[in-house]
């Protein structure tokens, strides 16, 4: 068993950290071997996460996260992702692993046990060990220009439509292009390494979110998609609608072949929270999933200045068709809700609803109530200082829960891009946050 006082110190690993520890489709390539070194280190945490998984602790964990996704008043489950804040708690000094894919799995099981021994909150590790399917970024027709930043993730970009009416002819709905021989090394390598340990599953992470704005920002640049709302309002529209057929497209694909995975399980769903349901998949569930069978997710972060009634008009629309096809949904991300809630609510099937730091808590308790769960979003600044304001920390949690009486909530941190090199600091938050969201429902 592991302290906090294990973790920390050392250079950052640079591995690239995505949400809830999934290894989302397409991130893993190449390197289809494994020395025998690497593998005794990948068995020797694989038990380690297997005898968490098999805890009561995590069945309780998962009972939990089922009865707040079905809208039952319970303790407020709570869930910290540090993000790129993971760099600076398993480092160098902490990986043993030498190979690419290995370090990779090395991180994963690492979290994982950080998570299950370290860090306090209700994450559930899971019993299997899931492996993506190895594929190509989606090919639009058209490619923006990158430009790397300071080395920190930041950077800046040129946005491949110059002429809407040329360049939109040039776009079309993304091929899914899959390397089935990495992908099944991978799986054949998970199985003879950790099977025995933990059930490996071939699961497929195709989507964060099937949002559009971020795309269109990434066609178009993100001032100048804004400006188009005035500007080029036709033109707007019609990449909105050819990104959203193509989400759609990619979407009928992907079931038509068998590719989508169940996510009513220990799946990270929208932007907080996990998937465990009795809701999905539906009753004439018959193994071939379906997107119907699934939680889906759509945001628009990019249009948080935008007003609603240009919400309304713009993006509802292209949106909507994508939130049909799902049996549960989430909505929204960083942008506060409170301003479009009136448009958002016609989403069809939406349990689960981001509330961002920047969001009237107030009323958006007095809009969600208890028929959807409020996954409430504390400023992760407040873990980004070498000393934080612990007083202020839980005065904060304390004053929107209490704001948030009689709706079904979660705690959620996550958009961390540091932790002050203090792993402590969101181990302390979890500690904050678990004791008021108790004192919330005695």
């Amino acid at each position: 068993m592991t302290t906090i006082a294990d973790y920390g110190g050392g250079d950052s690993t640079g591995l690239d950290q995505t949400a809830a520890g999934q290894i989302v489709t397409g991130l893993v390539r190449d390197d289809l071997a494994m020395t025998a070194e690497d593998r005794q280190v990948l068995r020797k945490l694989a038990e380690r996460v297997a005898a968490i998984a098999a805890s009561e602790r995590m069945a309780e964990v998962r009972r939990l996260w089922a009865k707040t996704n079905r809208l039952e008043r319970t303790r407020p489950p709570i869930f910290c992702d540090p993000e790129n804040g993971w760099n600076e708690i398993i480092t160098e000094r902490h990986m043993q692993c030498r190979g690419k894919l290995a370090r990779r799995w090395e991180m994963d099981l690492r979290k994982d046990i950080f998570w299950g021994e370290v860090m306090g909150d209700d994450k559930p590790v899971g019993p299997c060990f899931n492996v993506p399917y190895t594929a190509a970024t989606d090919d639009w027709g058209l490619q923006s220009v990158y430009h790397k930043g300071d080395g920190n993730g930041s950077y800046s970009w040129e946005g491949a439509i110059k002429d809407y009416a040329a360049d939109l002819k040039k776009m079309h709905s993304p091929p899914v292009v899959i390397d089935w021989e990495t992908t099944n090394g991978c799986v054949q390598i998970a199985q003879d390494v950790l099977g025995d340990l933990l059930p490996v599953r071939l699961k497929g992470v195709w989507w964060w979110s099937l949002g559009l704005t971020w795309l269109a920002a990434t066609f178009r640049g993100l001032q100048d998609m804004l400006c188009d709302f005035i500007e080029h309002p036709d033109e707007l529209k019609e990449l909105l609608s050819i990104l959203s057929r193509g989400q759609l497209d990619k979407l009928d694909y992907l079931e038509a072949n068998n590719l989508l995975s169940l996510n009513n399980d220990g799946t990270y769903v929208g932007s907080g929270g996990f998937g465990f349901s009795d809701e999905l998949p539906r009753p004439d569930f018959s193994g071939h999933v379906r997107t119907g069978d699934l939680w889906g997710f759509t945001e628009s972060q990019e249009t948080l200045n935008v007003s609603p009634a240009m919400y309304e008009e713009f993006i509802f629309p292209y949106e909507k068709p994508i939130m049909e096809r799902f049996g549960l949904t989430c909505y929204g991300c960083c942008e506060p809700l409170h301003g479009r809630w009136h448009v958002v609510k016609q989403h069809p099937h939406l349990r689960r609803v981001s509330c961002s730091p920047w969001v009237n808590v107030e009323k958006m308790a007095a809009n969600l109530g208890d028929k959807y769960i409020f996954s409430m979003k504390p400023n992760p600044a407040a873990l980004a200082v070498a000393e934080p304001d612990e007083d202020a920390i839980r005065k904060g949690i304390r004053e929107n829960l209490e704001k948030t009486r009689g709706c079904v909530v979660e705690l959620i941190m996550k958009d961390n891009h540091t932790l002050a090199h203090r792993p402590a600091n969101a181990v302390t938050w979890c500690h904050i946050a678990k004791e008021e969201a108790e004192n919330f429902t005695s």
